[in-house]
């Protein structure tokens, strides 16, 4: 782990993308402030693990998984057959 110290009002620059900033020092808290692109997820590092965990479960206490498919297995139904149809050009009809 990289340990840093900044003061009030200093930043981190993570990858270029990421900043992080120290907002607000009030004792044992530290407010900092995030700027980061939209398509990277910022998480408190408590709702962080109850979301892997909440995602763990859904995975174990789902639905039972489906079997997997084995070579040997038959189709359930046969392969759909396809046909080439040819059309003419139709001879525009005139009004008389």
């Amino acid at each position: 782990m990289l340990v840093l110290a900044r003061k009030l009002g200093e930043s981190i620059i993570i990858d270029g993308r990421i900043t992080v900033k120290i907002i607000r020092v009030d004792g044992d808290t530290v407010k900092v402030g995030i700027t980061a692109p939209a398509d990277v997820p910022i998480h408190r590092e408590e709702l962080y693990l109850e979301i892997q965990q909440s995602n763990q479960a859904a995975l174990t206490h789902g639905r039972a998984p489906l079997p997997k498919l084995s070579p040997q297995n038959e189709p359930l139904c046969p392969p759909a057959k396809s046909r080439l149809v040819t059309v003419s050009p139709v001879e525009p009809t005139q009004k008389t």
